[in-house]
């Protein structure tokens, strides 16, 4: 994939969110504010494979319930244009306008030459932070919400490759954390949505793509999906002909949890047990480096754009969850 400009070799940032008793009044604490390691604007507005409820996949059990004890959600996103000469692939992480506790992560990976791809990622981005100022926690459906932002984005990259006679393509990974760590992701083609539960993965995304076709069908194992020649064939992504399909999927975190979403600039590198070690071990923002730097070393040279999103859910001592603010680092 060709990106539409080139930007700098490794780009971070990160942020923490910590949870706060409400006070008397039933205020909530501070209000958020974010710190970034590059002079960027972010919009204050984030084993078994069991990716739907249809699936058929065992799942290891679910908390029972929303979080009790305080919490702190930390995270990270990174993006390297790899070996590609433009950067065609978005990430982003935003906090909700009204919410305190409410996060977006979105990633999406633009295809279709050298300004074709590039725009169709950035629609989809614009997209999720035009409906996220709109979306309603606990009173909108979330699952609903994030189809939408797939389904308009995938009208408006349509539209724009009649008009402009591109083929412009994106994939698209995204979730949402609600208080009290209820999660919810949608995706559509291979970029994907990784729920750690230490460093056992819990669930993830399947991607809509012909190689996990075969594997569905039991004809490749995994590891030989990761090397077949048709590996970059997708089946289904937004901008395309036809509706796109778009899966969701719910889930609630724990302390200790961690997610990941990325692009498979990344996650071609990786089997689940590297990613679920790396993510236990190393906060996000370290986290993040490490899996860029090793992707680079491992791709020797031929690797697409990679990004990603990671948000880590940490224990808040002596705080119930309710309220919010962002902390500093």
């Amino acid at each position: 994939m060709l990106p539409h400009v080139p930007r700098s070799p490794l780009s971070l940032r990160t942020w923490r969110l910590a949870r706060f008793a409400r006070s008397s009044t039933g205020r909530h604490g501070p209000p958020p504010f974010f710190e970034t390691t590059r002079d960027t604007h972010i919009m204050p507005t984030t084993h078994p494979m069991p990716l739907s409820p249809q699936a058929g996949i065992s799942k290891l059990p679910l908390p029972p319930k929303a979080m009790e004890k305080g919490y702190r959600l930390s995270a990270a996103t990174g993006q390297h244009r790899g070996d590609r000469e433009y950067q065609q692939d978005q990430v982003g992480l935003f906090s909700h306008p009204r919410t305190p506790g409410c996060v977006i992560g979105i990633v999406a990976d633009g295809m279709g030459g050298r300004t074709g791809g590039r725009k169709a990622a950035d629609q989809v981005m614009m997209t999720a932070c035009q409906l996220f100022e709109q979306f309603t926690p606990g009173t909108d459906d979330v699952l609903t919400f994030l189809t939408k932002i797939g389904r308009e984005a995938h009208t408006v990259i349509h539209l724009t490759a009649i008009a402009a006679e591109q083929e412009p393509h994106s994939t698209m990974a995204t979730f949402l954390i609600n208080p009290g760590g209820a999660c919810y992701w949608a995706h559509s083609g291979d970029s994907r949505v990784y729920h750690f539960r230490g460093d056992r993965l819990f669930a993830r995304t399947r991607d809509h793509s012909y190689v996990q076709s075969l594997v569905d069908a039991g004809e490749i194992s995994e590891a030989e999906a990761n090397n077949h020649p048709n590996s970059n064939v997708l089946l289904h992504c937004l901008g395309t002909e036809e509706d796109p399909r778009i899966d969701t999927f719910q889930t609630q975190l724990d302390v200790g949890d961690c997610l990941l979403a990325c692009s498979d600039g990344l996650w071609h590198y990786f089997t689940d047990a590297e990613l679920g070690s790396v993510l236990q071990a190393l906060p996000p923002r370290d986290a993040s480096k490490f899996l860029l730097e090793k992707a680079r070393e491992r791709a020797m040279g031929g690797g697409d754009n990679l990004s990603l999103a990671i948000v880590k859910v940490e224990p808040l001592e002596g705080r119930p969850a309710v309220g919010s603010a962002f902390a500093p680092l």
